[in-house]
């Protein structure tokens, strides 16, 4: 234990209370498992209505780095790669999990942590083109986050472009949501959870790093894109058995809108912190809307902060400065934001 100030991540706290109480409330009811139980049907229906989509099929898995493994190894093809900016999360984040699965990432630079649908048609074209591609791995999906890894948004326009390409070429389009309560509360971002639906051949909602003890719901729009998709998610070691637990707690994140008070709780805050930043002559390396704020430090500035406030390492762009990165969250709270204003 230590009373030093921590905005490190955005699961580094339990989980809403709402989600604790309900899951005190309901700890002897003995339920179905493997997420066929009244608790996960109830959150099925939830999202569906949220999404706007009445025949999506909801699986609600462990973890993040296990939903893209699993999700990405379902809807690719054995010789198929997937198409990614080089600062996603499966690029930099998952220790080699998605090659480890057999699947290559075709990584591409992008801007502001995002690729166009032209860098996406420019890659696809490179393999078609090639007149030995039959030796080369073949783009069958495109990998994105909502928000960015470093916490930028995709518009709708920008949505809709590249999954007009990713139809056009025969590529499924997958968006990891593990941070999606914080794009959908953000101000600056025009993209809904119907879009995603209609938009998307697969995406997540996230919930470990949005207020639950664990788990994330995955959505194919469509029913039955993936045949057999729990058998594969159990091959991934993906599945809880006590999968009501993950249930009960979509269900109460999707009860009365909480999952968009929880994004608003840390937009607001996150936008403070970055107001204090601004005013007390501090760099954001960059320009990021969302719960995440990246700030470059000098190496003495580092050190102060260091010993007095818990921050994650993000990179170093040179010898002489260091990126570090603030997150708030569903839990941040005006203290926390005031005790760090005053440590500026």
């Amino acid at each position: 234990m230590t009373d030093k100030l921590n905005l490190a991540c955005d699961y580094n706290q339990g989980a809403h209370p709402a989600i604790l109480n309900r899951m005190l409330e309901n700890n002897l009811v003995k339920s179905g498992v493997y997420g066929e139980d009244v608790f996960s049907e109830s959150a099925r229906e939830k999202i569906r209505a949220a999404c706007q989509a009445p025949e999506a099929d909801v699986w609600f898995l462990v973890g993040g780095t296990q939903t893209n493994v699993t999700v990405l190894d379902a809807i690719l093809r054995p010789y198929e790669g997937v198409i990614s900016v080089i600062t996603g999360h499966i690029c930099i984040h998952e220790a080699g999990a998605i090659e480890h699965g057999g699947h290559k990432i075709l990584s591409l630079p992008g801007r502001d942590g995002k690729i166009s649908a032209e860098d996406i048609q420019a890659c696809y074209n490179t393999w078609a083109d090639d007149a030995n591609h039959d030796h080369v791995v073949m783009p069958g999906a495109v990998y994105l986050s909502h928000p960015t890894e470093v916490g930028t948004l995709y518009s709708l326009a920008e949505l809709e472009a590249i999954s007009r390409v990713c139809r056009e070429n025969g590529m499924r389009l997958y968006v990891d949501g593990a941070r999606l309560a914080y794009a959908l509360a953000c101000p600056e971002n025009d993209v809904t959870l119907p879009d995603l639906a209609r938009l998307c051949d697969v995406f997540y909602i996230g919930g470990t790093k949005c207020g639950t003890l664990l788990g994330e719901a995955v959505v194919f729009p469509k029913h039955n894109a993936v045949p057999h998709f729990f058998s594969i998610t159990k091959q991934h070691g993906a599945v809880l058995a006590k999968g009501f637990v993950a249930g009960l707690q979509f269900d109460t994140l999707f009860t009365d809108n909480l999952y968009g008070e929880i994004g608003r709780t840390a937009i607001a805050a996150a936008e403070r912190i970055r107001q204090a930043l601004r005013d007390k002559g501090y760099t954001l390396a960059f320009d990021a809307p969302t719960n995440q704020i990246f700030v470059l430090l000098d190496q003495a500035k580092l050190e102060e902060l260091s010993a007095k406030v818990e921050m994650s390492f993000w990179d170093k762009p040179d010898a002489e400065h260091t990126t570090m990165r603030f997150v708030t969250s569903w839990a941040t709270t005006e203290e926390d934001i005031d005790r760090l204003t005053a440590l500026l």
